[in-house]
């Protein structure tokens, strides 16, 4: 069975748990999802089966966007509500949406993130999580990643006894970026300390939520044999490219995995896909040294 299944992953699942039930319904190795949540996060989990493995890697440099909670007034840990509280520093009047909307605009566009501690970023060979768990601190690497959009979605919410403010947001994020931090940052930004105090993945790899299916639906489709029945194809996570369709010859050379001429297919100077029979069988490119040839960059021979 080759597909990519739009999992709805549920909070207290790990992305690896669900990758092992689809292995373990499936009987097969050949699984892998696009784009790792944290146990505590819900939301858009792609799961790719079969030969659209091949396609992981384009699910994750996607884009997504989520929806969530952020909390002023303390901050833990991990950066969410799994954590030890570590700072608080109640409020003794609550921002206006003025204030914390103006503060959310400035991380639009390329921003600087360091990755929490409590994450799976490695350094010298080993998950920041693994340093935490033992006590130890190490130097965090930095990332740039971008943000798209970044709004309020819901009116403050201020709790006077607590000197604590919550409200909900979304986000649009470029691949690696912690939301999390955001949240952190945000506070940081109002003077206060802040965590990240629910979150959903909304959208991820062209799938949205109402596209999901629970781990109980697939448990039953598969009891039926009828879950080729919401699996997408591998040209679901290759939308974002031109396509050009192949003669029966030059699918020939592409099973070779050779060169093609510019000229007898589109002259782009971007990744292209190439078609044939009505399936996306490689990705090929303009040549780095010869501008009149194109080369392979990812081949889908698989692709049935």
């Amino acid at each position: 069975m080759n597909g990519i299944l739009p999992l709805y992953k549920p909070r207290g699942m790990t992305s690896h748990d669900c990758d092992a039930q689809i292995r373990h319904l499936l009987h097969t190795r050949r699984v892998g999802h696009g784009g790792t949540l944290d146990p505590n996060v819900d939301g858009v989990l792609p799961i790719c089966i079969g030969s659209a493995t091949k396609v992981v890697d384009y699910l994750v440099a996607g884009g997504k966007t989520y929806q969530g909670e952020v909390t002023l007034g303390f901050a833990t840990t991990t950066e969410d509500l799994d954590g030890e509280v570590v700072e608080q520093t109640p409020l003794a009047a609550a921002f206006t949406p003025t204030q914390i909307d103006q503060q959310m605009a400035a991380f639009i566009g390329p921003i600087t993130q360091i990755p929490p501690m409590f994450s799976a970023v490695k350094v010298k060979g080993r998950r920041l999580y693994d340093y935490a768990r033992a006590g130890e601190t190490v130097e965090r690497p930095q990332r740039q990643v971008t943000i798209s959009a970044f709004t309020r979605l819901s009116e403050p919410e201020f709790d006077a006894t607590a000197g604590t403010q919550k409200f909900r947001f979304e986000v649009r994020c470029s691949k690696g970026t912690y939301v999390r931090t955001l949240a952190v940052d945000l506070g940081r930004k109002l003077g206060v300390a802040a965590v990240m105090s629910a979150l959903t993945r909304v959208q991820s790899g062209g799938f949205a939520l109402t596209d999901t299916v629970d781990l109980a639906t697939v448990a039953q489709l598969c009891a039926d044999n009828q879950l080729a029945t919401v699996l997408r194809p591998m040209e679901s996570a290759l939308s974002a490219y031109p396509k050009a369709e192949l003669t029966a010859e030059q699918w020939d050379k592409v099973q070779h995995g050779a060169f093609l001429p510019r000229a007898e297919v589109t002259p782009l100077n971007e990744v292209i896909a190439l078609v044939y029979a009505g399936k996306i069988k490689a990705l090929y490119q303009p040549h780095a040294e010869y501008s009149h040839l194109l080369q392979p960059v990812k081949m889908f021979l698989a692709n049935d």
